[in-house]
């Protein structure tokens, strides 16, 4: 499938226990799974791509998703979210597949911005 630059491209929840989020996931709704390591699974079959991160060891809080957005030029996106009042969150870093960074949108919202890695 091709990422369309600005997009809402994947969701991301907070993981806890890996094995039971894919076990109830998949009990519940028929969501296959791909594994990125002990902290990071990826999700498909939910109608949008997405994925549960302990990466983080982020607390789950309310409402605990991420809205990530796809970007052909992460850098010109991470400047337009400057420029336009945004907040950094955190910084451009790489992940298994490509790179991000958050943001806060002027509500207090938080969001990611991702680009696939170079080729």
């Amino acid at each position: 499938m091709a990422h369309v630059h600005h997009t809402i491209n994947y969701i991301e929840f907070p993981l806890i226990d890996a094995a039971s989020t894919k076990s109830f996931y998949g009990e519940v709704f028929g969501w296959d799974f791909q594994d990125w390591g002990p902290n990071y699974v990826s999700f498909s079959g939910a109608g949008i791509d997405g994925g549960f991160n302990g990466e983080d060891e982020t607390p789950v809080q309310s409402p605990g998703a991420l809205v990530v957005l796809f970007s052909d030029d992460l850098e010109g996106s991470l400047t337009k979210v400057k420029e336009a009042g945004g907040k950094v969150l955190r910084g451009i870093y790489s992940f298994p597949g490509g790179r991000r960074f958050h943001f806060a949108d002027p509500n207090g919202n938080e969001l990611a911005v991702w680009a696939e890695a170079a080729q």
